[in-house]
């Protein structure tokens, strides 16, 4: 892809952005996750196609961890080379974020919650990603055996040093969420949003409590795996397709997965789908769109056409309350 990018006037039309929890800073309602296709292995001129649809629809959010990849970095790295070729122009219309808390070098400083772990790794992030700062920096997982002041104090001076603009947390329950906000409102580097997996399927932050408590101290929530890995699409109908996640990288999602109870549940959720006009992955995402407790969705895509299908979602949020009801029924809730 050797031709100039130059950004879709019309890229602002069609997206609807939400403010994050009580800060400034908006998200789009959907965001390009970097969780996968965009490693070391994948092929870079998909990828760069990937990045240059999603801006011209509108999705401004790029959502990368410093263990993405395979191999770890290799996510931000092929971002970077992107972002150089592609996208300086419109860094300032970009939100980039990264994460760190899981292993990413061998020795006990390259894994967990330390001050010293963090503070190695949004280093290594800027490097690899070509930038002066990203605009979110996540701790990426709870860590029980580090203080909870050691790693927000550790965020908060990232956000101090200019290496990050705001800090959000990523996979906290409710008890580490409230005391990761109040921790740093003493601070005055306020958590901004927390990024948890949340779909049809996956009622977890509903459950926990998670949900609520955001929307109660004034957090964002961002939404990750919001297709349960590919389920909640038109993908699994008719059994386990050989270019699939499953059959390729059965690290996130096992052929038993699908059993036979859950294949019946897609289907009768894809059934709901049509009946709305849209495909059960566009329906998917409507439904975790449908109030404002959740800010964006995170969707990974193999192919710039999976990107173009599913922002359609940001037009139907709306749903009747038999349609809800519907969906609860059908998932046993």
């Amino acid at each position: 892809m050797g031709n100039v990018y130059t950004a879709d006037d019309r890229r602002y039309d069609k997206m609807r952005y939400s403010r994050v929890g009580k800060s400034g800073l908006k998200f789009p309602a959907v965001s390009l996750g970097f969780w996968h296709n965009f490693g070391s292995k994948d092929n870079y001129d998909t990828m760069k196609a990937m990045c240059r649809t999603a801006f011209d629809l509108g999705i401004t959010q790029f959502d990368l961890a410093n263990n993405y990849g395979p191999v770890e970095g290799s996510a931000e790295e092929n971002l970077g080379k992107i972002l150089r070729e592609d996208f300086i122009p419109y860094r300032d219309e970009l939100v980039v974020t990264t994460k760190a808390g899981y292993g990413m070098w061998p020795g006990p400083y390259g894994d967990w919650g330390s001050k010293k772990y963090l503070t190695a790794s949004v280093d290594q992030s800027l490097r690899r990603l070509g930038l002066d700062y990203v605009d979110i920096f996540y701790h990426h997982r709870m860590d029980s055996e580090t203080p909870l002041e050691e790693t927000m104090e550790a965020l908060a001076s990232i956000i101090r040093s200019g290496k990050a603009l705001y800090a959000g947390i990523s996979n906290y329950n409710e008890e580490y969420t409230r005391r990761a906000a109040a921790i740093m409102k003493e601070l005055h580097c306020p958590l901004i949003v927390n990024q948890r997996r949340y779909s049809i399927f996956d009622r977890t932050i509903e459950d926990d409590g998670v949900k609520d408590c955001c929307r109660e101290i004034g957090m964002g929530i961002i939404a990750f795996s919001p297709l349960a890995q590919g389920l909640l699409s038109d993908k699994y109908l008719d059994g386990i397709p050989a270019d699939s996640r499953i059959g390729r990288d059965p690290r996130f999602l096992k052929a038993d997965a699908l059993t036979p109870e859950r294949l019946a549940q897609i289907r009768s959720l894809n059934d709901l789908a049509q009946k709305r006009g849209q495909s059960l992955a566009q329906m998917a995402l409507s439904w975790i769109l449908k109030d404002d407790g959740v800010a964006s969705v995170l969707i990974g895509a193999s192919r710039p056409e999976q990107i173009a299908e599913n922002i359609s979602a940001v037009e139907r949020r709306t749903f009747t309350d038999d349609e809800l009801s519907r969906i609860d029924q059908i998932c046993g809730r």
